[in-house]
């Protein structure tokens, strides 16, 4: 399969700062494949869904993810980006 930015499924979440590619394809096996989606998902039950994948995502910190992805949904790529610069995996740097 090809790889888009954006593909009739879903929106890209590895846009989202420490969303990656395997990230990604456990929240979407999980039904959370746009923005909007993420969104309105709690950090905890983010983590939950990586913590019961068999990937390991110990590391990962979802606290800024759905706030991230709000900003996506909404369309305010300028202003995520901006955000992102001071985040570092996720975090607050």
């Amino acid at each position: 399969a090809t790889k888009k930015k954006t593909t009739a499924k879903g929106d890209d979440l590895k846009i989202i700062e420490g969303i990656g590619p395997k990230a990604a394809e456990v929240l979407n096996a999980a039904g959370i494949t746009t923005f909007a989606q993420l969104a309105d998902t709690a950090a905890e039950k983010i983590k939950e869904i990586l913590d019961a994948s068999e990937s390991n995502f110990n590391a990962a910190d979802t606290t800024t993810w759905p706030e991230q992805a709000k900003l996506a949904a909404d369309g305010k790529l300028d202003e995520l980006k901006e955000w992102q610069d001071k985040l570092k995996g996720g975090k607050e740097a």
